[in-house]
C-alpha cells in the first residue's frame, strides 16, 4: 500500500472537499438524554443469547479493552454472509479493533443447512429477523453503555444485503448503515424508510458470487441501481462527485443529499473484505484501504438526531 494515499474514507473526503472537520463527529458524547439503561453495568466480551420469535437466538460480543461503564460507545450490529457465522466475520472484518461496542449476530439455519437472514430467497421461512434486531438492540441498550444515536449496521453478502431491509424498516434506530458485497434480493416489498438514512455501498465490480451488474436469474439488482435508488430516497441530486483512491477504488459521492450517499467501487474486486489478511471469501482483496477503517469513519460522521 503506498502510505502516501488517503487511507480512510474522512481523509479523501477531507481532501476532496465533500465534508469539513467539523463535521466528524467524536467517538463519545457528553449527552444524557441517548444514553442508554445499559450505563453503568459492568461488560465482558463473550457469547450471549436472546429470546426473541419463540426462538433461543446467538451472537458473539466484543467491548473494548478498556471499556468504562459510564461512557457512552458507538453500538454497531455486523450480519455475516449465508453459511457464516458471526464469530468468522468478527475474525476477517477487523471492525472489533474501533472504539464501539460491535455485536455479531448469527442467522437461523435455513436452506441446505446454512445460516442466512431474511429477505433473501435461501433463507428460513418465518423467521422475522427485523423483529430479533430490534430485540437484540433492547437487549444490548439494556445492558451496555451506548448512545442510541450512534446505532449502526455492517455486514457482508446476505448479511449486507439485511442491513438494507434494516434501513428501510428501521431508520429510526440506526443512524447508519455499509454494507459490503451486498446481496440485495428483490422482495417486492416497497421500502419507505422513516427517514433519509446515511448509507455507505462497497462492492467489487469483479464479484462473481453477488455480480456487480446484478443477475436477473436469481433476482439480484445492479449494484449502482441500488445505490441510486437510495440517493432517491435520500432526496440527493442526481449529481455525483467522483474520487479515486489508489489505483484500483473509485469512490462516488451524491451531491445535495438530506442523508449522506457513498458507493466504493474496488475494480476488479471480488466478494471480500477490503483490507482483511485473513480470507474473506472467493476473488482479488484490495489493500488500497481497510474496510473496518473506512465504515468506522463513515460511521462517526453520522448520528441520529432527536
Amino acid at each position: 500500500m503506498n502510505l502516501a494515499r488517503p487511507k480512510t474514507l474522512a481523509a479523501l473526503l477531507l481532501t476532496a472537499g465533500l465534508v469539513t472537520a467539523a463535521t466528524m463527529l467524536p467517538t463519545a458524547t457528553a449527552s444524557t438524554d441517548s444514553r442508554s439503561a445499559g450505563c453503568g453495568k459492568a461488560a465482558a466480551t463473550g457469547d450471549y443469547t436472546v429470546e426473541s420469535g419463540g426462538l433461543t437466538r446467538t451472537y458473539r460480543l466484543h467491548v473494548p479493552v478498556n471499556y468504562q461503564p459510564s461512557k457512552q460507545y458507538p453500538l454497531i450490529l455486523v450480519f455475516h454472509g449465508r453459511g457464516k457465522t458471526g464469530a468468522q466475520t468478527e475474525a476477517f472484518s477487523d471492525l472489533s479493533k474501533l472504539d464501539a461496542v460491535v455485536a455479531y449476530p448469527n442467522g437461523v439455519i435455513g436452506d441446505e443447512n446454512k445460516q442466512a437472514w431474511q429477505g433473501a430467497p435461501y433463507a428460513a421461512k418465518g423467521v422475522d429477523d427485523v423483529k430479533f434486531t430490534a430485540d437484540l438492540l433492547d437487549q444490548l441498550e439494556g445492558k451496555y453503555c451506548v448512545d442510541t444515536r450512534t446505532v449502526y449496521a455492517t455486514g457482508k453478502s446476505n448479511g449486507a444485503g439485511f442491513t438494507g431491509i434494516l434501513a428501510c424498516r428501521m431508520a429510526d434506530r440506526f443512524a447508519a448503515i455499509a454494507p459490503v458485497s451486498g446481496a440485495f434480493y428483490i422482495e417486492g416489498t416497497h421500502c419507505a424508510p422513516s427517514r433519509p438514512i446515511p448509507v455507505l455501498d462497497i462492492h467489487g465490480t469483479g464479484d462473481t458470487t453477488i455480480p456487480y451488474g446484478g443477475d436477473g436469474q436469481r433476482d439480484l439488482p445492479d449494484v449502482q441501481t441500488w445505490v441510486r435508488d437510495w440517493s432517491v430516497r435520500d432526496h440527493c441530486d442526481q449529481d455525483t462527485k467522483v474520487s479515486q483512491l489508489g489505483d484500483d477504488v473509485l469512490i462516488t459521492k451524491y451531491k445535495g443529499c438530506k442523508a449522506d450517499v457513498v458507493h466504493v467501487a474496488v475494480t476488479d474486486g471480488g466478494h471480500s473484505w477490503p483490507g482483511s489478511d485473513a480470507s474473506s471469501g472467493p476473488g482479488y482483496v484490495t489493500q488500497t484501504f481497510e474496510a473496518h477503517q473506512m465504515i468506522g469513519d463513515f460511521f462517526k460522521a453520522h448520528k441520529l438526531r432527536s
